[in-house]
């Protein structure tokens, strides 16, 4: 592997075209989980295939890339939440921006860290609050418990994992960003392609809440920065070993 810095660099992810998004068929996904859990390292893992550890804290941002499912094209935007609020109540985050992206997505991600107990039963209640929003639609859900890199440090066993995913639907995958880039591509195209299929059986119809505006999208250059910095970390860290 290459030791030039610039080796590492990660751009911003480009915005969809206007042209492609008002003809590709929209798939919108929300990313939501604790803190420390890895869900920005997952979003850019999946879209640039590369791996970046240090980020700062997430203030939610908006990707949007072009992308193919089973052979048709379509504009994904996936939307990156700052936090949900922890079982101990440590966390703190505006209710008003998670219900935003409820409203918004048409699939949800949930993720937690298979290293952290808290992450894992914080998910519950948020499903609860979606379903409150949706009690009799059908919603497209993945599960992902990431850091499987982390044997030493894992506090949740694969058989919690799969009673959540039991009692929210979807499906479960056991992940680690850091080093599987394919276990992240699947559980992310599992999602689309659970989304694509609900979008195709209603005719394309969105539901109620999707009429809504969709979030803020992060500024380019604030973004670019943002990685800069954790590329500068990295660099760091690695001449003091």
């Amino acid at each position: 592997m290459s030791n030039n810095p610039s080796s590492f660099l990660l751009l911003p992810i480009p915005e969809v075209p206007m042209l492609d998004y008002l003809h590709n068929r929209n798939v919108k996904i929300v990313v939501l989980g604790s803190r420390r859990v890895g869900k920005t390292a997952l979003i850019v893992r999946f879209l640039t295939k590369r791996f970046i550890g240090d980020y700062e804290p997430n203030t939610g941002a908006l990707y949007s890339r072009s992308i193919s499912i089973d052979g048709d094209q379509i504009s994904l935007q996936v939307q990156d939440t700052p936090c949900i609020n922890q079982a101990d109540g440590d966390d703190s985050c505006s209710p008003d921006v998670i219900s935003r992206s409820l409203h918004w997505a048409d699939g949800f991600v949930f993720v937690f860290s298979l290293t952290d107990t808290e992450s894992w039963k914080a998910l519950r209640p948020l499903h609860q609050q979606i379903r409150k929003i949706y009690p009799n639609t059908t919603l497209p859900f993945v599960l992902i418990g990431n850091k499987a890199d982390l044997p030493h440090a894992r506090q949740v066993e694969t058989s919690e994992g799969i009673q959540l995913v039991n009692e929210i639907g979807g499906t479960y995958f056991e992940v680690s960003a850091r080093e599987n880039y394919n276990e992240v591509y699947d559980a992310f195209h599992q999602v689309c392609q659970e989304v694509c299929k609900v979008i195709g059986n209603n005719n394309g119809e969105k539901r109620r809440g999707l009429l809504l505006g969709r979030p803020k999208s992060p500024n380019m250059q604030d973004l670019g920065r943002r990685l800069k910095q954790a590329l500068s970390s990295k660099v760091k860290s690695t001449a003091s070993v």
